[in-house]
């Protein structure tokens, strides 16, 4: 229910005997929807020969049967599940991308958003390069084949492209032979590996795609890492720039699942964590806790725990809805929150009642919250975000371009408080976010609540923005 957006999810599979590997990788990504629902997509690789299939919409829906097995086996498959963060919702930023060079085929797939993607693709484009995307995902195949035409291996191309790429980006990249992972220098976006029973090594962006196709986690792929799969093992190597491992601190509070685990904790300990903060910052005199589906429930669950409170089941959330659903007419609009999430009564009517969310941005999701709980009959709502307040952009795939809508960068404590209509608000703070995963935080990145950016600010941000900016230089 918040008005923050997740970024991308990636998948790949190798494996040194042809086998069913679009279908896994369908369940790879079916794991990693939430993700992104605007678009998905497969490349499988059967003996070099790349068969592929995307489209806009949820997985389930673009990938059914009789799609999968036109995919057929193969040895080697990656997919996408894609929010825009850098070019528009199009299907033709739909990944993973495909490029026929003189070597070969190569497919990508990437999560994270880079900083220099427009200075990139200019210098491309006067080189005579012509795109087809607004995505800096193509910006990142252009300069990957342009190294992998002067090099032996796809891996010395990947390491070579990285020196040029800066900000966030976790990799899948398929070759006619390899399962290429690479992760930026930072670190910013998760990304991991495991191996199943039959000896296939498979990639994703969280563990929890591992679990859905029976693959045992190995290992996170390190910051600055390009790790190789192939028919000869499994290599890693590193990347020349070194850079500090700045990991996104809303990975664990917001984008992950709850069941998967990153650096050796898991999300839903780390967000119970936040909870559990959050009652020591904020006691309250209150009957129930209940927390806001589906990114809230953790920390309420560990509010109650600290607190004593009991925790209750205060909201139902309609699962059946997602980005596809159609906003109803301009006099139901007000109605749209009920149809996603509606107030358990019996719960609420006559409590005091703590509400735990995942997030506030812009503030009139929450308004509405609130509102439906006063209708149920509760005669206190004391509102607490898990999150700290949102002061700054996010340059690195989450959905914040911009401080003009953040309600925390435009009000007071006070103003938002009566805005959103709460009794009491109260935000976790940055130093005890840093804490959640049980580390001190120095390998975090909290640039969106604090503004310590890992690397300098692009000049061109917004999603929406490169698009314009390359419209404007057409005229």
């Amino acid at each position: 229910m918040s008005n923050l957006h997740e970024e991308c999810g990636v998948f790949g599979i190798f494996s040194t005997q042809k086998k069913d590997v679009a279908s896994l990788t369908y369940y790879g990504l079916f794991a990693l929807q939430h993700r992104g629902q605007e678009s998905a997509g497969i490349v499988v690789n059967d003996d070099g020969i790349f068969s592929s299939h995307k489209d806009v919409g949820l997985v389930n829906d673009i990938f059914k049967k009789d799609v999968l097995e036109k995919l057929g086996q193969g040895e080697i498959a990656i997919g996408h599940c894609r929010y825009a963060t850098t070019g528009s919702g199009k299907r033709e930023n739909a990944q993973p991308m495909v490029v026929n060079h003189l070597k070969g085929n190569v497919a990508v797939a990437h999560n994270g958003n880079l900083v220099n993607s427009y200075e990139l693709r200019l210098a491309l484009e006067e080189e005579g390069s012509i795109f087809h995307t607004t995505s800096d995902t193509e910006v990142i195949a252009y300069y990957l084949i342009k190294e992998r035409i002067h090099t032996h291996t796809i891996e010395e191309a990947v390491l070579k492209a990285m020196d040029k790429l800066e900000g966030a980006y976790s990799l899948v990249i398929m070759s006619p032979t390899k399962l290429v992972a690479a992760r930026d220098r930072h670190g910013f976006r998760p990304l991991c590996y495991g191996i199943t029973s039959d000896g296939s090594y498979v990639v994703a962006s969280e563990s929890c795609a591992l679990d859905s196709v029976g693959a045992k986690k190995v290992r996170e792929i390190e910051p600055g890492e390009v790790v190789v799969f192939s028919k000869e093992g499994v290599k890693s190597f590193f990347a020349e720039k070194k850079a500090p491992k700045t990991f996104c601190i809303f990975e664990y509070l917001y984008f992950a699942r709850p069941d998967s685990e990153i650096d050796g904790c898991t999300v839903h300990e780390a967000r119970q964590k936040a909870g559990e903060f959050l009652a020591k910052s904020f006691p309250i005199d209150a009957d129930i806790v209940i927390g806001v589906p589906d990114s809230g429930l953790d920390a309420a669950l560990g509010y109650s725990k600290a607190s004593k409170i009991p925790y209750e089941i205060g909201f139902i959330k309609n699962k059946y809805i997602g980005r596809t659903f159609i906003a109803p007419a301009q006099n139901l609009r007000e109605e749209g929150v009920k149809i996603k999430l509606n107030v358990v009564k019996s719960v609420i009517n006559g409590k005091r009642v703590v509400l735990v969310d995942d997030s506030i941005v812009r503030g009139t999701t929450s308004a509405k919250i609130v509102q439906s709980l006063r209708d149920a009959g509760a005669k206190e709502v004391h509102l607490l975000s898990s999150a700290p307040m949102f002061l700054n952009p996010c340059y690195y795939g989450t959905d914040i371009d911009s401080r003009d809508h953040l309600i925390a960068c435009n009000h007071t404590l006070e103003e938002m408080t009566k805005i959103i209509g709460v009794d009491s608000l109260g935000f976790l703070s940055v130093e005890d976010a840093l804490k959640i995963s049980g580390t001190d935080g120095s390998q975090m990145c909290s640039a969106c609540f604090d503004g310590k950016y890992p690397t300098y600010e692009p000049t061109v941000a917004a999603h929406n923005k490169l698009e314009t900016k390359l419209s404007e230089l057409k005229k």
